[in-house]
């Protein structure tokens, strides 16, 4: 009898196996949507601000073609869907592949393979960053692929020495002083005006894919050590890897002696109908699946031969790797091609347009608008924000440290936009931010310095360098008093440049409350024993 019970009952257990597997399966899948969902949100609100203040230039201030305009809301909407794919990938794949390696390669307590390991890891995630991509394809002097590889070099190697940094406990702000100290002497030597496309190769490369994976990896190998400062010591990867390509390009241009010119702008798009139109963004398809799929490839072929000898990840954990791979890429298509289709040459457009008008000035207080909504609508500060506020238990809000960010991008970019009108030399500009940012590690709390080295990448999301780059470069092929072309290269630098200032700035106000606090708490302590 019981084996009778025993048989009927086991082919209902495996139809509620079934159900109860396919009802976590749709939850997962519905759960999926909901995160590409939100993803399309946050793009949304970073790609919108530009697009509504172009409409409304293009109503009440400059003439645009209709065809050119329509092709700029196409490649807006590329750009959106575009970005959410690339960020749900990122999620996906580049920060849990960043963590995996890293507590593997620490496991097997081989320094040598630590090191080689992150060495590897710069280089790899570098060549495949799109900002790199739409600066290098910028520059005239040197073919794309060349600074392409020399920044991953540089990458490589300084995330190398932040490894090494994060293993030994060294002091990052010893090897930031060190590190720009040796940046600083050696733009002596460098062709003055290939200076800004060198401090914009640092803005760029800590972009939306190398950002995540850098973070996943020192995750991974801080987790290694038990000490109390191992949480700390975590950051400061972003702060040292920016350094490798400001280097890389500096010598690049003393051995091309280049003169950081800018690549002659795309025309704007002529389409006497919708197919025509729809036509200019197909034709641009082919070659971008091609150059995406060489630049994630090294990323991939990394990640299979790691899984194949130290992750041996099995199920659901390698599915999500897997299919975040596969958004990365289709969001990179996307994204580029709008960039570079649409979204660059109006902004090199209306940049011309500005800069030959009798409103050219108008143009320093568009950007400043600009940076203030990229920077608001950048997810990445948001998660920052937040990170700040419980870091120090409220004692710098959210609020606070949104409000800092965005009036110092709002800033930076409008200096950058008179720089593109005035020819005013770009270290006038970047050695007084750069030198007051070493003297605040002097007498900052060291976790805070970190976190603004760090988030020197982040204010300078993928959009500074499709947008705003282009409609500097604009106003600076305007006439002969705005000057070259290699004054356009800079805008990067100068956002990038901001949150060292204004985060550091934050945490010394945090010190100070601090020990207000602190005054004040044995002041209280102090009349109560007397009391008593």
């Amino acid at each position: 009898m019981s084996s009778t019970e025993s048989g009927g009952l086991n082919p209902l257990r495996s139809v509620q196996a079934f159900y109860t597997r396919r009802l976590k399966l749709i939850s997962q899948r519905r759960q999926q949507r909901t995160t590409l969902r939100e993803k399309w949100v946050e793009s949304t609100r970073n790609v919108l601000p530009i697009a509504v203040l172009v409409l409304t230039i293009a109503c009440l201030l400059i003439p645009v073609p209709t065809d050119a305009l329509a092709a700029f809301a196409l490649a807006a909407v590329m750009l959106v869907f575009g970005m959410g794919l690339f960020n749900l990938g990122t999620d996906m794949a580049m920060t849990p592949i960043g963590q995996a390696v890293g507590r593997s390669v620490t496991k097997s307590q081989k320094l040598w393979l630590v090191l080689a390991t992150g060495f590897a890891v710069g280089v790899l995630v570098t060549i495949a960053e799109p900002d790199l991509t739409v600066l290098s394809s910028q520059v005239a002097d040197i073919p794309n692929w060349v600074m392409i590889i020399a920044v991953a070099m540089g990458v490589g190697v300084f995330l190398l020495l932040a490894l090494a940094r994060i293993l030994y406990g060294i002091s990052l702000r010893l090897l930031l002083l060190i590190s720009y100290g040796v940046l600083f002497l050696l733009a002596l030597l460098t062709p003055q005006s290939f200076l800004a496309v060198a401090f914009d190769a640092g803005g760029v490369t800590t972009g939306p894919m190398t950002v995540p994976f850098i973070l996943g990896l020192g995750i991974g190998v801080a987790a290694i050590r038990s000490d109390s400062n191992a949480e700390a010591d975590s950051f400061g990867l972003v702060a040292l890897s920016s350094v490798g390509p400001i280097m890389a390009v500096m010598l690049l241009g003393i051995l091309y002696h280049a003169d950081g010119g800018a690549a002659p702008a795309t025309s704007l798009i002529e389409a006497p109908d919708s197919l025509a139109l729809f036509a200019s963004f197909t034709s641009s398809l082919p070659h971008m699946l091609r150059e995406v799929g060489l630049a994630l490839a090294p990323v991939a072929l990394f990640f299979a031969v790691f899984q194949f000898v130290f992750l041996h990840l099995k199920g659901r954990a390698l599915n999500r790797i897997l299919l975040g791979l596969i958004y990365t890429y289709a969001g990179l298509v996307l994204f580029l091609t709008g960039a570079n289709v649409g979204f660059m040459p109006m902004g090199y457009f209306i940049g011309r347009l500005f800069a030959s008008s009798s409103i050219r000035t108008l143009l320093i207080p568009t950007g400043m608008v600009i940076g203030w909504f990229v920077v608001s609508a950048e997810p990445a500060v948001q998660v920052l924000a937040k990170q700040v506020y419980e870091m120090t238990a409220g004692a710098v809000s959210q609020k606070s440290m949104m409000r800092s960010l965005q009036i110092g991008v709002a800033v930076s970019v409008g200096l950058a936009m008179a720089r593109a009108l005035y020819q005013i030399p770009v270290m006038t500009l970047l050695l007084p931010g750069y030198g007051l940012a070493m003297l605040m590690t002097l007498v900052c709390p060291p976790v805070f310095t970190a976190i603004a080295f760090d988030s020197g990448g982040v204010a300078s999301g993928p959009l500074t360098a499709t947008f705003l780059l282009p409609l500097a470069m604009g106003a600076c092929s305007a006439g002969v008093e705005a000057g070259t072309a290699v004054d356009a290269f800079g805008v990067v630098a100068m956002v990038a440049m901001t949150p060292l200032i204004t985060i550091q700035g934050l945490g010394i106000l945090y010190r100070v409350r601090q020990r207000r606090v602190r005054a004040l708490a044995v002041a209280i302590s102090h009349e109560e024993i007397i009391d008593l």
